[in-house]
């Protein structure tokens, strides 16, 4: 199981809503509001400043 690094769920590799590559790794997303904000600034992400107010999940 992966984490969604924008809002710390959980999210299985198979049934991620939404994934994106970012320097030759794929990271997975509980919905694609959150991959819309990792995509807009994934240092902020994988620097751990995740947060449940950036998730837009069901989007």
């Amino acid at each position: 199981m992966a984490k969604d690094l924008v809002c710390g769920m959980g999210v299985d590799e198979n049934k991620a809503k939404a994934k994106s590559d970012y320097k030759g790794k794929t990271y997975y997303f509980c919905a694609p509001g959150c991959k819309k904000f990792f995509d807009e600034n994934p240092e902020k992400y994988l620097k751990g400043e995740a947060g449940a107010e950036d998730c837009y999940r069901g989007s």
